[in-house]
């Protein structure tokens, strides 16, 4: 099938995503919960799923029994019962192994599913917000479910709350009253070593139950407390289901609440775990509604590096206690307990709620296309899923995705969180918390970097091919991907916040890290990596390639900026010129004509510091002596990885701009397929027959490999996200936006989880790399240094409004333009932005840019200038530097042309 962009009709649906129903339920979990505390997921359809909250990834689990369920008796009618889900429509036999359970054995009967439920439910994920609406003919109520956990940019104290919020709106349509009751059940499962108990508490607020143990606090990782609460003021409840056999419990909870719509409070001895229930109780009038809020919070204090290896330690007592290292979660110290976290939830909720939403809104307020808008949101759920964990000091810490129950591939990894930029514009404290830890941490004296930081901080150690670990530098291959896109990130951090001081005390160790290449990878210091090159494949690049080169080019040029700002200005000219040497080499020698490609180099490795061998899988040369797991003539989708991140971060252009514009039409056209039947894959499957995607690596010209490197006939969500965003910088913005509708037609709730895009496990951290698809449509370019910012939107300029995120603060910038006139409005809705340039393409102003008429920051009316920008763009320049603060807006009512 041809490789060309779907249909305008079909790219250019503007506005936030719709509902979903039906078979576009199946596959939905949404996950609740703070950055860096666990997380339990809702369906499409109403059950709550993969209870992670115990410090560690339990994806596919359940709680048991734990479903809403709605009591409703209209006045003058027979009451009505119903799980508050709908139906779902898989497993129905049973899955998985299981002894008198699993396949076989028909559908969990855990779950409530042979209860009657709600007939339908229609559900809205707009992150951190999802929506279900729940009908059923028999039900005389109308039942919204509004979920979310507070989530609110450059906040990371609120957004850090393990806990999540359910708000049931009902809705009385009818003539008569409806006494209802809303309830909500959950099974002790703390590690309490049959010593847990589950109280009924009223304080601080709150009131519901909490479920621990009273077993001494053990520093285990399974040790802490769960709970459900509400501040509605008429409850039921009951402390402990039934103890029975067979089906006694369930089949008790279900008669009692259908009869009465009230709980007999049970308790019994110390057990391994009961199932409570809290319900709230509420008539509601004819045509009233009513909102019956729910916090489900937990906190289990102690978490263990279970990846790492026994350490041996010496207790208050003296004795030796061997096990794996353990810290307190970051988390614990604010919120020692459930009640904590609820009680603070109930205190602070209505501003919570508000900032939320105030984030929410401004983000789907943006004029772009529904699925980018869905890529761009969906995918905040992996800065809070278990993939991230935030240390006992703050430090944000993570692995590359997730097993079912365990991390996978720790240590924030350099080489996939080069891809990321959503947490470096939401949370840049955060972001920034990984970079002082990198280069404190990982560093070497020769200036080579792990590229994984190993827990608790401090200790230096890094992998081995087998899987151990052992001191820094002294295993594994240093990656080359990982520690020049790490220079990179500090320069887009820089740029984000314009703090100098940070960046003077940081810029000798990133000098060291970048100079480290003159030592192995650029011996010959010409600009271009010849040596052995690890990398975010899994294994090591012989000889020059622009996938790294264009790294290494893009670390040089941020660097001779970074030099600068740090008062080095000869160093900067040094850096300026290698980059400039070896991007002129790379375009000359590997440039085809269509694309560039890799000249495979079987001597790479002679000055390699670690041997080929200690390499995953092996890397050892083949009988004739070419090393395996190269791509040489192939079109790499990574191919310009470093110059797409330089027109992100502001750095300009490395290579040749007809080389890159070239090269880019050709990944498209040869490595984007709208339908992957008969691609052999005999790799990883993310993708498959039937669905599109963009391949790592395809062979136009011939030259295939026998052995080509790992991954490369592979989909990967992230590598789609940064093509696309370079695609739309270079003006393939159909070409991009297809290849970001392609990846959410394959993540659209039936086969896969719209909010779990997987690569080498759940939540993967490159998909990340959708950030960039906001800052390339809009155009956005930040320099907090220089207090100039800018936006040139690639779609709908006349007419165009974005959200827009830097290191101090956020808000939404919105322009419109009509015959001679326009109108720019740039508003602060969360912390402060200092300006005094702005750049703008508004649509209609042609060559010569617009005139500005008028200068307001709110109702004072400031003084300025305008100047030709770059492209078909005005720049307004401020006479002074202002700042804008939270609820204000700098506004530019432009007429006429400038020239």
């Amino acid at each position: 099938m041809e490789s060309k962009p779907y249909p305008k009709k079909d790219l250019m649906t503007i506005g936030p995503p719709g509902p979903k129903e039906g078979p576009y339920l199946d596959e939905i979990a949404f996950p609740l919960g703070g950055i860096g505390t666990g997380t339990i997921s809702l369906t499409g359809r109403g059950q709550l799923v993969d209870w992670e909250i115990q410090n560690r990834p339990n994806k596919g689990t359940i709680n048991a029994f734990s479903f809403f369920t709605l009591r409703a008796a209209q006045q003058g009618k027979d009451p009505v019962t119903k799980v508050l889900a709908e139906r779902p429509m898989r497993g129905l036999s049973g899955s998985g192994p299981g002894l008198f359970s699993g396949t076989g054995f028909g559908a969990n009967r855990l779950t409530g599913l042979g209860l009657p439920h709600m007939k339908r439910a229609r559900f809205t994920g707009r992150y951190p917000f999802a929506g279900i609406e729940f009908t059923d003919p028999d039900v005389p109520l109308e039942v919204t479910l509004t979920a979310y956990n507070p989530l609110v940019p450059h906040n990371e104290h609120d957004s850090s709350i393990p806990g999540a919020v359910f708000l049931f709106e009902l809705k009385n349509p009818g003539t008569a009253p409806v006494k209802a009751t809303l309830l909500f059940n959950m099974h002790n499962v703390v590690n309490g070593d049959f010593t847990n108990y589950n109280d009924y508490v009223d304080k601080d607020g709150v009131r519901g139950i909490t479920m621990a143990s009273r077993k001494q606090k053990p520093q285990s990782p399974g040790w802490g407390s769960m709970g459900m609460f509400t501040t509605h003021p008429d409850v039921t409840y009951t402390r402990a289901w039934v103890r029975g056999a067979w089906f006694d419990n369930l089949s008790t909870f279900w008669d009692e609440v259908s009869a009465t719509g009230e709980l007999i409070d049970r308790t019994y001895p110390p057990l391994a775990g009961d199932i409570a229930s809290l319900g709230m109780k509420t008539v509601v009038e004819p045509g009233q509604s009513i909102t019956l809020p729910l916090y489900l919070t937990w906190s289990f204090p102690t978490m263990e590096g279970y990846w790492r290896p026994d350490v041996t330690e010496t207790g208050p007592d003296g004795t030796i206690v061997t096990g794996k290292p353990r810290w307190e979660n970051h988390y614990a110290g604010r919120f020692p307990d459930a009640l904590t976290a609820a009680a603070y939830l109930a205190e602070h909720h209505d501003r919570l709620l508000a900032e939320t939403r105030k984030f929410t809104d401004a983000l789907f307020s943006s004029t772009l296309p529904d699925y980018v808008l869905d890529a761009v949101s969906s995918q905040i759920a992996t800065i809070r899923s278990t993939t991230c964990i935030r240390l006992s000091d703050g430090t944000f810490y993570s692995f590359e995705g997730c097993h079912c129950g365990d991390g996978c591939c720790e240590g924030s990894c350099t080489h996939v969180w080069n891809y990321a930029q959503t947490l470096g514009f939401l949370f840049p404290a955060l972001e920034r918390s990984m970079r002082d830890a990198e280069y404190r941490y990982n560093l070497a004296d020769d200036g080579r970097m792990a590229f994984r930081t190993s827990v608790p901080l401090g200790e230096k150690a890094e992998e081995t091919a087998l899987g151990g670990t052992a001191g820094l530098g002294e295993a594994f291959h240093p990656a080359a991907d990982g520690q020049m896109g790490g220079v990179m990130r500090i320069y887009r951090d820089y740029q984000l916040t314009g703090d100098t001081d940070w960046l003077k005390e940081m810029w000798p160790s990133v000098k060291k890290s970048l100079e480290y290449g003159w030592k192995y990878w650029d011996a010959d210091k010409d600009g271009v990596m010849e040596g052995l090159q690890h990398n975010t494949y899994d294994i090591e690049f012989y000889g020059p390639n622009t996938m790294m080169g264009s790294l290494y080019a893009g670390a040089l040029a941020a660097a001779a900026r970074m030099a600068r700002a740090a008062g080095e200005d000869e160093a900067a000219a040094d850096y300026e010129a290698l980059a400039r040497k070896g991007a002129a080499w790379m375009d000359k020698e590997l440039f085809n004509g269509e694309y560039y490609i890799q000249r495979i180099d079987p001597d790479a490795d002679r000055l390699s510091p670690v041997a080929t061998d200690v390499s995953m899988g092996g890397q050892e040369k083949d009988e004739q002596g070419e090393p395996k797991y190269q791509y040489g003539q192939g079109c790499l989708s990574d191919q310009l990885f470093g110059e797409g991140l330089a027109r992100l971060f502001g750095l300009g252009r490395l290579f040749d701009e007809g080389n890159v514009k070239k090269t880019l039409s050709s990944i498209f056209h040869y490595n984007w397929r709208p339908d992957l039947t008969g691609h052999v894959n005999p790799q990883r499957v993310f993708a498959t027959e039937g669905e599109p995607g963009l391949l790592i690596c395809t062979w136009p010209r011939g030259g295939h490999p026998r052995l080509p490197f790992v991954y490369a006939d592979e989909v990967w969500t992230g590598i789609e996200y940064q093509v696309a965003a370079h695609l739309v910088n270079e003006g393939f913005v159909d070409e991009g936006l297809s290849v970001v509708r392609g990846v959410r037609l394959r993540y659209d709730g039936r086969y896969r989880n719209p909010f779990n895009e997987v690569e080498c496990g759940n939540h993967y951290v490159r998909a990340l790399a959708n950030w960039g698809l906001l800052i390339a449509l809009s155009g956005f370019t930040f320099d907090a240094p220089g207090r100039a910012y800018g936006f040139a939107p690639k779609i709908s300029a006349e007419d165009f409004k974005t959200f827009w995120s830097t290191g101090t603060g956020w808000g939404t910038y919105a322009q419109r333009t009509e015959k001679d006139t326009a109108l720019a409005e740039l508003s602060v809705l969360f912390g402060r932005l200092q300006v005094k340039r702005l750049s703008l393409e508004m649509g209609d102003g042609g060559g010569g840019g617009w005139g500005v008429a008028q200068i307001f920051k709110g109702k004072e009316e400031l003084t300025g200038r305008t100047e030709p920008a770059d492209g078909r763009g005005t720049t307004v320049v401020l006479d002074a530097p202002t700042t804008i603060g939270p609820g204000e807006s700098l506004t530019i009512e432009f007429t006429g042309k400038a020239g």
